[in-house]
This record gives C-alpha cells, sequence and structure tokens, in this order.
C-alpha cells in the first residue's frame, strides 16, 4: 500500500469511525452501516485498498464514481460484493476498448455503506480511490451526485445486482443523457429488487478537483469518532451538532413513521414530539408547529439517544427515543450537483413540500 496519510489508517478503528461518521452525514441515506462494515472487511481481508489524495493524479487521469442506486427498504434487494467489482469493470473495460485508462475512483456520497463504496473495487482491481466524492453527504438522485454533468449529453454508467435464482439478475452498461441514464439505472434497480451497484460518469482528475466534495474522509472519521466515544447518545448529539455548527432542536420518541417504496425511492414521513420530518431516502425537510428548521441539502439526521446509534430512514421504527441533530450545507462539503434549483424540483414532487426556496433564498447566488 502506498504510503500516505490515509493509507496508513485504514485499519479496523478507521473503518468504524468512518462508518459510523458517514452514516450521520448519510442524513437518512447512503445505504446500511453493517453493509458497510461487512463490506470494507471483506475488502480488508481480500486485499489492500487504498485512498489516495485527488492530488496525485495528472490533471488528464480518469476517475470514476461508484455507488449504490435504489430503495435501501426494499424487501427484496441484494447487492453482492461481486456485483460492485463487476459495475466498475464495465465501464473500465468500454473505457478501455477506446484506449483510456481509469486511474482513480471516487465515492458518489457519504453513508452507512456509501463512505466505504470503493473499498471492495480498489481491493480486487488495484484501482485506488481518491479523496473525494460527489457530495460530502448523501442525496436521493443520480443527477445529484453528477457533480455538474447534469445538462450533459454523454453519461457511461453500468448497473448490476439481483437475485439470479429468482431470475432478477440485471447487468447492464448505458451511454446516454444524465437524465435517461439514471432513469434506466433505477429502473434497472427496481428490476433487481432495490437496489444495484453502479460505476457512472468517468471524468478527468482535474475536473473532479473544480466540481467534487474533496477531502471527506476526514469529516466522518472525526464525526465518528465523536459517536463511539460519547457517554451516551444524548452526548454524541451534542458533540456532532457542535462541531457542525449545528443544533438538536428536537428530542423524543418517534410517534409514528409511514413509509412507502414507490419508483426506486423510499418515500415518507415521521413525527416526533409534534416535529414532522419528511425523507425521501434521504431526511429532506423539518418542520415544528408550522416552522421550518432544516430543508435539504442542510443535514438532517436522527441518532439514538441511548446509543448515539445514527438512524437511516430504512431503519426508523415508532417507539425510539432519539435525538434530531441538523447542520447547515455550509458546514458540509458539497459538489456541483447541490448548485442546481432545478435539481431540486424532483424533491418537491417526491415529499409534496417546498425546497427550493429554502435551499436557495432570494439574494443566494447560485451560479
Amino acid at each position: 500500500m502506498t504510503d500516505t496519510p490515509l493509507s496508513r489508517r485504514i485499519d479496523d478503528e478507521w473503518i468504524q469511525y468512518a462508518v459510523t461518521g458517514g452514516t450521520f452525514l448519510g442524513g437518512g441515506g447512503g445505504g446500511s452501516p453493517d453493509e458497510g462494515l461487512e463490506f470494507a472487511q471483506l475488502a480488508i481481508d481480500y486485499g489492500t485498498p487504498e485512498i489516495v489524495p485527488l492530488e496525485t493524479l495528472e490533471d488528464d487521469e480518469i476517475v470514476l464514481t461508484v455507488s449504490a442506486v435504489g430503495a435501501p427498504a426494499a424487501t427484496d434487494r441484494l447487492v453482492k460484493p461481486a456485483d460492485y467489482v463487476r459495475a466498475f469493470e464495465l465501464v473500465c473495460d468500454h473505457l478501455e476498448a477506446q484506449g483510456k485508462s481509469v486511474a482513480g475512483m471516487m465515492t458518489n456520497e457519504m453513508g452507512g455503506a456509501a463512505t466505504v463504496n470503493g473499498f471492495i473495487q480498489s481491493a480486487v482491481t488495484g484501482v485506488p480511490l481518491v479523496d473525494a466524492t460527489c457530495n460530502g453527504r448523501a442525496h436521493p438522485t443520480g443527477p445529484m451526485g453528477s457533480i455538474g454533468l447534469e445538462g450533459s449529453d454523454e453519461s457511461v454508467q453500468s448497473a448490476v445486482g439481483g437475485d439470479p435464482e429468482t431470475g432478477s439478475h440485471v447487468e447492464l452498461l448505458i451511454e446516454a443523457t444524465i437524465d435517461v441514464a439514471a432513469s434506466t439505472v433505477r429502473q434497472a434497480a427496481q428490476d433487481a429488487g432495490g437496489i444495484v451497484a453502479v460505476a457512472r460518469n468517468p471524468v478527468s482528475a482535474e475536473y473532479a478537483a473544480e466540481n467534487a466534495a474533496v477531502g471527506v474522509y476526514e469529516q466522518a472519521v472525526t464525526l465518528g469518532r465523536y459517536i463511539e466515544t460519547a457517554e451516551d447518545g444524548i452526548a454524541a448529539a451534542e458533540a456532532v451538532a457542535e462541531e457542525l455548527d449545528g443544533s438538536v432542536p428536537i428530542s423524543g420518541i418517534v410517534d409514528d413513521v409511514t413509509l412507502e417504496t414507490e419508483s426506486g425511492f423510499d418515500v415518507g414521513t415521521v413525527e416526533i414530539s409534534g416535529a414532522e420530518l419528511t425523507f425521501w431516502n434521504e431526511y429532506m425537510t423539518l418542520e415544528t408547529g408550522g416552522e421550518r428548521l432544516a430543508t435539504f441539502p442542510d443535514l438532517i439526521a436522527l441518532l439514538d439517544r441511548d446509543t448515539g446509534e445514527p438512524i437511516t430512514t430504512a431503519a426508523l421504527e415508532t417507539g425510539r427515543d432519539v435525538s434530531v441533530v441538523t447542520a447547515p450545507a455550509t458546514s458540509l462539503s458539497l459538489g456541483a450537483g447541490m448548485r442546481s434549483p432545478a435539481l431540486f424540483e424532483p424533491v418537491e414532487d417526491a415529499v409534496g413540500k417546498s425546497v427550493i426556496e429554502h435551499a436557495f433564498p432570494p439574494g443566494i447566488d447560485d451560479s
């Protein structure tokens, strides 16, 4: 393994902190932390996954995004570690046929599984991860994780997943516009039982440096350390809120949860001590008494008040005692996909709440 500050710290403790902090930064989405820990350990057992600073790549070298797409609460979902490798190899093979090679990969977001997405691919192929992501928090749609490529007429994406024994296994490679490719991959996730492993959007390292969220792992590890070493969940919530210049506006019992899986997304509402949260994979809005307290891409996260465990939307259940932590988007590392109001219109349609006017208030230059 290359002797870099990051690679020296990829051990069991680093992984635990990264996954816990990543789950918190997922804001309800970004995959299962149990799956993240399992896959990361498999990668370590198999070989030597490596993370390198983005600046170690030449400007014209290619970086590929790796992700998982679908509805985390889907009950028939099945994505194996080999599926993540296969999705990566499909795009690599496609590029090699054009005389191009992939020099690095980056995960599309932070989350329980997403934070360590790429570890298995790196361990198997020897291609390193770079210390960057499309967004330093989780987001619901592919275009939001397309680092400013949403208007592009050319996108290369692969998707692999599903159970061969039930006939739901899917494997595809598509070249299309970002919107068409993202829609096709989302449909593939539904056909595969809920989730697929994805590789997509090869870009130059120079483009990634200008449009991705760079240097994200340290924040995840720092937040994870606060949570894991706190005396209890209450102290954990206060610590991470302080670290992100946020707050803990609501604490109490989860009174009600509605969750439906629609068009490859988990969508629903949560009621906690008179407050209402909406979610579309990730928590999107927080309101109490008619007052909006936080709006995506602000971070809205739930922590168990006993253990401090961050709670994803897929793991929500009534009766749980939780703290709601919010933090402003300015405290997060966000990529170009969070700068376009048009990409937030589907959020409003999904949750039935105003989002754009809160995320892009008048007078804020989003260019």
